[in-house]
């Protein structure tokens, strides 16, 4: 029989063990995200989406990564070309979003979580799906909107996503601030972390923050020309330039609306900043605006534009990485802990964009968002608060691991440490099936059928398009490994 301290020391294990697994399985707890995902990926990379979709682990609508496996799945479908599946499991995503805001402003479900967080790991707490996630969410669902031809349902997406960083720049400087002072009240710095995390400053690259996001404005630009509402338009092409400002895709369509909405302040402005890039007639021409504008009008009427939307490769994703860090007990002595972090491999895959010949001339995509940057970054900025976090549970594991030993003696000691070294597991999730680079190129072609070759990472193919006149054909394009397919959609 057992003694009555090797039964409270298993007792008190069960216990701690089935507290940290209420609404998180076995797997999430204790095996990384990553791991989870590599079939789903690999059968991604190889085009066969509903292989990738059979394999996302199950997940029930009380565990905490089940929004998560929504988005998973509805990426898949809509590489699948189900749409309405697709749409139908982001509307769900959405709503989970919008009350789980709700949750967190009276402070309910959040305590509960952080209890069983403190037991075991970030694992047990529910995704919390970042705001770069959110926006790409609502860029899908617009998609899907287009391919069901339903351009308001389109447009009621994109404002969403644009309401979803205007959201994230109120919050993300005073959350970083609230994170770093209670990092320090832990007696850690910026700088001590700084020099035992890897770096991840090659993946961030030049971007600011990790929620900015240019493709969303520049296809927020597009539905507002397909619809008629140039200075919408504008504006949102000239957020997507402030954020992408070498897009040379990008300058010239801020280039030709402001022409054509007479912007006089902002053709001055623009001529110096990317003549190069714009129509040397254009650019150095004295011609005045009214005659700009009647010559852009004329040359509208006359054709219709092509654009194209290219999505290269799979996000990579996180990695677990383990540094030592020196942290107070709770009995104030200092001692060093190894402690499980997430992390992104710091360096940026190439990608060689999409090469269009036409008519004997060859027009370049240009790259408008890297969405490990945006990853990268964005997880940059949580650092202070996941390694808070580890600290607490680091403290309460070492607390509870010494009451165990005492009522269990050796035993319960050494079930303890098994305990905590096995728990000790970084949180690698984020939505994983996403694509890693997005470019885009537009041309103006004359109404009809044209016969375009496409020349992406070393693979040919032709394909016809309908131009209609002054109007705008989507064509989104999908380049996975050797996977390559495209939509048109005629807006």
């Amino acid at each position: 029989m057992l003694n009555i301290p090797l039964k409270t020391t298993i007792v008190i294990l069960l216990t701690l063990t089935l507290s940290a697994c209420a609404g998180t399985s076995f797997g999430d707890l204790f095996s990384n995200y990553n791991k989870q995902m590599q079939g789903v990926k690999n059968a991604q990379q190889q085009g066969n989406f509903e292989q990738a979709l059979s394999l996302i682990p199950e997940r029930s609508e009380s565990n905490g990564s089940y929004g998560l496996s929504l988005l998973e799945k509805a990426r898949l479908e809509f590489l699948a070309s189900k749409h309405e599946e697709s749409k139908q499991d982001f509307a769900l995503v959405y709503r989970q979003v919008q009350q789980a805001e709700q949750a967190a402003k009276i402070q309910l479900s959040r305590g509960v979580e952080n209890v069983t967080a403190i037991v075991s790991n970030d694992n047990a707490t529910r995704y919390d799906i970042p705001y770069y996630e959110q926006s790409m969410l609502h860029c899908y669902q617009a998609l899907n909107y287009l391919n069901k031809n339903d351009i308001s349902g389109a447009l009621v997406e994109i404002r969403r996503a644009n309401l979803v960083q205007n959201k994230a720049l109120k919050a993300n400087q005073a959350s970083l601030n609230d994170a770093l002072n209670k990092m320090a009240k832990k007696g850690l710095s910026p700088e001590n972390l700084a020099s035992k995390y890897p770096s991840m400053n090659a993946a961030i690259g030049e971007v600011k923050n990790g929620f900015q996001n240019a493709y969303t404005f520049y296809l927020s630009g597009i539905l507002y020309e397909a619809v008629g509402q140039a200075n919408d338009a504008y504006i949102d092409y000239k957020k997507a330039l402030e954020i992408y400002p070498h897009n040379i895709t990008v300058q010239q369509d801020v280039w030709r609306l402001a022409n054509k909405l007479g912007m006089n302040n902002d053709i001055q402005l623009f001529s110096k900043r990317f003549s190069s890039n714009i129509t040397k007639a254009d650019a150095q021409s004295n011609t005045s605006s009214n005659t700009l504008n009647n010559r852009n009008q004329e040359n509208a009427a006359q054709s219709g534009q092509l654009v194209v939307l290219v999505e290269q490769g799979i996000i990579p994703s996180k990695q677990e990485v383990s540094i030592h860090l020196p942290i107070f007990t709770s009995h104030n002595d200092m001692r060093f802990y190894s402690v499980a972090l997430p992390s992104y491999q710091n360096r940026l895959r190439q990608y060689s964009g999409l090469s269009l010949n036409y008519q004997g001339k060859t027009y370049q995509s240009n790259e408008i968002v890297r969405l490990q940057s945006l990853a990268a970054k964005q997880l940059q900025d949580e650092m202070p608060a996941i390694v808070t976090r580890q600290v607490v549970r680091l403290v309460a594991k070492e607390e509870i691991r010494q009451q165990m030993s005492r009522k269990g003696g050796d035993v319960g000691n050494i079930l303890a440490g098994l305990y905590n070294l096995a728990s000790e597991k970084a949180d690698t999730r984020s939505w994983s099936t996403l694509p890693d680079s997005i470019h885009v190129l537009r041309l103006d072609l004359a109404p009809g059928q044209h016969e375009l070759e496409l020349n992406i990472n070393g693979s040919h193919r032709t394909i016809t398009v309908e131009i209609n006149e002054d109007r705008q054909t989507l064509v989104k394009l999908t380049s996975i490994g050797s996977y390559i397919n495209y939509q048109s959609m005629n807006l």
